[in-house]
This record gives C-alpha cells, sequence and structure tokens, in this order.
C-alpha cells in the first residue's frame, strides 16, 4: 500500500512539474507575443493608435463664436473664459486689431524672459529689483498681456469688468478713477472707488501692505497714509496705484467680501482693452490665497482649442470627473509658480531618448499666460527629431519666430500627426490635445508648437497651447495639480 502511495505522490509530483512548465511555456510565448504586438503598436503608421488624424480648419480661427455649453463641462458658478482675441471676445479693439502670429510670439517670448527674471529674485539676485513703487521694478513679474480673460463684478452694486487672469500673477488689479497720472483705454467703464458704498483704502501700517513685496517685486510706497503699490511687466507695461478692499462678485452666488486689489492711478501697457488682471498665484494677495477658506485653495479651468470657442474657470471643486494628479515640485513652494516634476515625453507612442536628471536639473512650471511651452534644448532636440522622422511625408518650410519645425500643409485637408504625451511625476501621463500640437499661421506654416529654451539649466513652461481642452485643476492646500481629458470643445 506504501509502494502505491509514494507512486501516486511522485507523479502528482511529476504532473505539477509537467503543468508549471508549461505554465512557464505558455507565459513565455503570450509575453513574447505580447512584446512584438507592443513593438508593432509603437511602430504603426499613420491609420494607428499613436496618430491624431486632424482636420487643418480646427487649426485655423473662425470668425464665428461658438458658445455653446456643449462640450463645455462647466459647474454651476464657473467663469466663462474667453480669448481676447476671439470672436466671443467683448473687447472691440482686440479684435479689430489682431495681433499678427509673429507679434503673439514675440510677447510671449518677453513673458518668458520676465519669468526668468522673477525667479532670479526669489532665487537672490536683487540686482533687478527697484527700490520705489513709484517707479516700478525693471523686471517685476510676468507679462500682463495674457490671452484669455474672465469678466467679474467689483464694488457695490457690481460694475462689471473684464481682467486677464494668470497663474503667474499674485495682485489682482484694475484702473480707478480718476487715473490721477495716466489710464490706458479699456472696453468696460473704469471703476470708481466713490461710486461704491463697499470700497476701504488700505493704511501703510497695515499687514496687508507688507504683501505687496512678494505680490509685486517691489517695496510698497506710502502716499497721505494709503499703501501705494506699484507692478511692472516683462514688455515694461506697468500699473501703480493705492491698495484697496472691495467686495468682489464671480457669480451672483458667489461674492468675495473684504477683497484685496490694487486700484490703478497710473497704467500703460499692452493689456489690450481689458481693465486689468486677475491674480491666481500663489502669495498672501492672489485671489487663491484671499479665498482660501470659501474654495479650499482649489481652483481649475479649461482653455478652448480655438479662440472662437470658450472655455471655463472654477473656484472650487473641479466640474470635471476622472482627475489625475501630480505633486507639485518642493522648489515652487514658497513662490508665486506652480511649479512641476517632467520625468519623460514621448511621440507617436515611442519615449524619446532624454535623461530625467536633464529635467530635474532646468525645472519646470505650468503658466496659464505664456502660450509656448518651452524645453531643455537638449529635450527639444530629441522631441524635434522624432517628430520629424514620422512627419517625413509631409513638406517642411521656413521656421516661425522661435518655432523652428514647420510645415507647407496648403495642400491637405487632413493630415496624420504623431501623439505627444507628458510623463509627470507620480506616473501621471498627459495627452496633449492634437490642437496643443499644431501652431499654424495659415495652412502654408504650421509648425510645433514646441521651443528650445537658451539652455538646460533655463526653467521650463509648459504653455497655455499644450493645455488646450485640457481640465487642468490646481489643488494648492493638497499640494498637486491634476489633469483630465475633455474638459472643455
Amino acid at each position: 500500500m506504501r509502494s502505491i502511495i509514494e507512486r501516486v505522490e511522485m507523479a502528482s509530483s511529476h504532473l505539477s512539474l509537467i503543468l508549471l512548465l508549461s505554465f512557464c511555456y505558455l507565459f513565455f510565448v503570450l509575453t513574447a507575443a505580447t512584446t512584438e504586438s507592443a513593438l508593432k503598436t509603437s511602430q504603426e503608421d499613420e491609420t494607428g493608435h499613436h496618430y491624431h488624424t486632424l482636420k487643418l480648419t480646427s487649426l485655423l480661427p473662425s470668425s464665428v463664436c461658438d458658445s455653446s455649453p456643449a462640450g463645455n463641462k462647466r459647474a454651476k458658478g464657473s467663469l466663462e473664459v474667453v480669448h481676447k482675441h476671439g470672436p466671443c471676445s467683448t473687447l472691440s479693439e482686440d479684435t479689430s486689431k489682431l495681433l499678427t502670429v509673429e507679434e503673439i510670439l514675440t510677447h510671449d517670448q518677453s513673458r518668458v524672459n520676465s519669468i526668468r527674471a522673477r525667479l532670479a529674485i526669489n532665487n537672490g539676485n536683487k540686482d533687478i529689483l527697484g527700490s520705489k513703487a513709484t517707479i516700478p521694478a525693471k523686471s517685476g513679474t510676468t507679462i500682463g498681456s495674457g490671452n484669455y480673460f474672465v469678466t467679474v463684478g467689483l464694488g457695490t452694486p457690481p460694475k462689471k469688468l473684464s481682467l486677464i487672469f494668470d497663474t503667474g500673477s499674485d495682485l489682482t488689479w484694475t484702473q480707478c478713477q480718476p487715473c490721477a497720472r495716466s489710464c490706458y483705454d479699456q472696453q468696460d467703464p473704469i471703476f470708481t472707488p466713490s461710486g461704491s458704498t463697499t470700497y476701504t483704502n488700505i493704511s501703510c501700517g497695515a499687514t496687508t501692505c507688507s504683501d505687496l513685496i512678494p505680490a509685486t517685486g517691489n517695496t510698497p510706497g506710502c502716499s497721505v497714509s494709503t499703501c501705494v503699490y506699484g507692478i511692472q511687466y516683462g514688455d515694461s507695461s506697468f500699473s501703480v496705484g493705492f491698495l484697496g478692499k472691495e467686495k468682489l462678485t464671480l457669480t451672483p452666488k458667489d461674492v468675495v467680501n473684504d477683497f484685496y486689489f490694487g486700484c490703478g492711478q497710473n497704467n500703460q501697457g499692452l493689456f489690450g482693452q481689458s481693465a486689468g488682471l486677475l491674480g491666481l498665484g500663489r502669495e498672501k494677495l492672489s485671489i487663491i490665497s484671499q479665498t482660501a477658506s470659501k474654495y479650499r485653495k482649489v481652483f481649475s479651468y479649461c482653455l478652448p482649442s480655438r479662440s472662437s470657442s470658450t472655455g471655463y474657470l472654477t473656484f472650487g471643486s473641479s466640474p470635471v470627473r476622472n482627475i489625475k494628479y501630480t505633486p507639485l515640485s518642493t522648489s515652487s513652494r514658497g513662490g508665486s509658480f506652480y511649479g512641476l516634476t517632467l520625468t519623460a515625453i514621448t511621440v507617436g507612442g515611442t519615449k524619446l531618448p532624454i535623461s530625467p536628471t536633464l529635467f530635474k536639473t532646468s525645472g519646470i512650471i505650468i503658466d496659464s499666460g505664456t502660450v509656448i511651452t518651452r524645453l531643455p534644448p537638449t529635450a527639444y532636440s530629441a522631441l524635434t527629431k522624432a517628430f520629424r522622422a514620422q512627419m517625413s511625408k509631409y513638406p517642411l518650410t521656413k521656421p516661425l519666430s522661435i518655432l523652428d519645425t514647420c510645415y507647407d500643409l496648403s495642400k491637405y485637408q487632413t493630415v496624420a500627426i504623431p501623439k505627444i504625451s507628458i510623463v509627470w511625476g507620480g506616473n501621471t501621463i498627459v495627452n496633449i490635445a492634437p490642437q496643443g500640437i499644431l501652431y499654424a499661421n495659415g495652412l502654408s506654416q504650421v509648425c510645433l508648437a514646441f521651443a528650445a529654451n537658451g539652455d538646460d539649466s533655463d526653467i521650463g513652461i509648459f504653455g497655455n497651447v499644450q493645455q488646450k481642452t485640457l481640465a487642468v485643476v490646481y489643488d494648492v492646500a493638497g499640494g498637486k495639480v491634476g489633469f483630465g481629458p475633455g474638459g472643455c470643445a
């Protein structure tokens, strides 16, 4: 009996071994097949998964405003986001005197230069700081002529004001009567503090007056015991005036009492016909910090795919689900800007051969006002090389300002372009919309919408073209930024 049991156990052992070997063989075959399939997928032609088929007309501006809420997942109480040079804009001068693409890119480079200057200040280089608020610093903060604006109410009764919104700025300001020195032309009536029952000047000795230093890069001044701010932007535009307190109406149901803002008495520059600027930065005077108890330092926006469509800016929880978050980089804490950790870039499903240490050296911020994403030259070189290789059937043409990978697509109605994905810290993969990959100056000059910095050590910037259609969620208190597809059309 014992020998039978032993033989059964031996047979069972052999059977187990055979099954194990069979499983291993099957696993090897399946893995090899999967790997081979994955390699084929990564090398698919333009009909495959790793390419966008894009109608070229979607890259061109439309003369008709499409403000339909379809595809725009706006939460109740959200502000409508409008491109200030698009047909949905109410700023008549900005729509009648459109900037050329070259002018837009020139202004964009001014903003990038100004961001670098401000970061240099934060890192201890004080040489470019001014000494008085009445004479703004030559490189105070980022350029104020951003691309998108929202309309809010200020005062009691509320007066509508169209303000550029900017994640790279902290102080919210608007032009104010009596415009003691100078006011540029704006579409909305200029705000009159004396016509509001809730306006208050801030005294020079108030703690809030001192908060102007990190918010503007300048030491505040004092005029008849009233706190005076001064801020200058990268294109030499500036605003100087009184620090005030007022009721801010975002929507009829979203009202912020005792909101600190700049009441500009001397304002000049390239602000279009906007009434000023809404600061979404991280310092104490930003609207994000001032509304922390109400909205918990959470806000989100979606920038539409075309200037003829509208997006949204929401304070509080995001209207879009399925958001994937990446941590704010520790190096960005304490400043105005929102720093992220870039780990990799893929083109057509293939990861670019870039060392992650390259991005650690430069760092990168996300910015609503910078148009074109800036990358370290080494990373940009790998990106453009891979992109050109996968776009080889389309004819190259001359560069467009800072953009050097451009195509003449005038003979095409649709094109197949490789998908580009950004991999953020925490393995958060963000797929760029096709309208965020290309930037058009007519169909005869359609360019890759990325540019190289001057040096690998220069700060990288994730610009607003690449953010198009994404729901971008800033959870400042939680130390993270999230991205979700299909935030708006």
